[in-house]
């Protein structure tokens, strides 16, 4: 098996200190976390930001400052923005930060219902976002949530919208997505183009099994506080590291290497 890729996702849109007092807001949080994360052996750090109430925000200069401060602490990872935003946003909103040339990007593949709301990404929308990242020379991590996101996916690689070797994410347990099983897990895997590279990211209870899935069976895993604020059941985690910290540990425990964030680049393909 390739060494496995471990990616921190921080501290997405929804999740607030008074559910965890651990979540990062303000940027020299987000580079603690971030650094604490790279140190258990996170290559890549997946980033959403917020303003310093907690409010989501895709605003360009706030991207700019959470990186700078990131990169002083942490200066070889792979810094992954999300164009994800939260519901509601415009594209050109979401889009803002991929006008720094971060090395990767989430794009959605698809709209979904995400809980109460519905998170809405065209088919226009899919080609805008898949254009500007190209153009930008930015590497997109497709975030998949259904089966029919992999063949928007394919068909924006047949219209020459994405390269390949695609990867992709696919984030299972999300009310309103695909289910958190093992099976669901493995037909998503063998729906994704031949050569292509994934990670799974479990959401709430589900991160846990789904990471150790991935460890097992060849992919790459994702945790962090913006998917799970809980270490086990009922006990909430300390910190981002904590939770990086034992996926790296259980992947050593059975024999597979975590990898390096260059090693991380050579198998999805980067320069840095």
């Amino acid at each position: 098996m390739e060494k496995l890729i471990i990616t921190c996702a921080l501290t997405g849109a929804e999740v607030t200190k008074e559910q965890n007092p651990a979540v990062p807001y303000t940027p020299e949080e987000m580079a603690q976390s971030a650094y604490e994360a790279y140190m258990a052996g996170a290559s890549i750090l997946h980033l959403h930001v917020r303003d310093d109430n907690g409010a989501p925000t895709q605003a360009k200069e706030r991207f700019k400052r959470n990186i700078e401060l990131i990169r002083e602490k942490c200066p070889d990872a792979i810094i992954q923005v999300s164009t994800g935003g939260a519901v509601g946003m415009s594209d050109d909103e979401r889009l803002q930060p991929v006008e720094l040339s971060p090395e990767m990007a989430t794009l959605d593949a698809g709209t979904i219902n995400f809980g109460d709301d519905i998170f809405v990404n065209s088919w226009p929308s899919l080609m805008n976002f898949a254009k500007r990242m190209q153009e930008k020379k930015v590497k997109p991590e497709i975030e998949v949530f259904d089966r029919g996101m992999v063949e928007n996916a394919a068909r924006l690689h047949k219209m020459g919208l994405l390269d390949a070797p695609m990867h992709f994410d696919f984030v299972l347990g999300v009310p309103g997505g695909m289910p958190a099983t093992m099976e669901d897990l493995m037909h998503m895997i063998r729906s994704i183009p031949a050569g292509s590279t994934w990670t799974a990211a479990g959401v709430g209870r589900h991160q846990l099994p789904m990471a150790v899935a991935a460890i097992v069976i060849g992919g790459h895993a994702r945790v962090g506080l913006e998917d799970n604020i809980y270490y086990s059941k009922g006990v909430l985690t300390k910190s981002n590291g904590e939770l990086v910290e034992r996926i790296a540990r259980l992947a050593k425990e059975i024999g597979r290497e975590v990898a390096t964030p260059d090693e991380a680049r050579k198998i999805l393909g980067l320069k840095k």
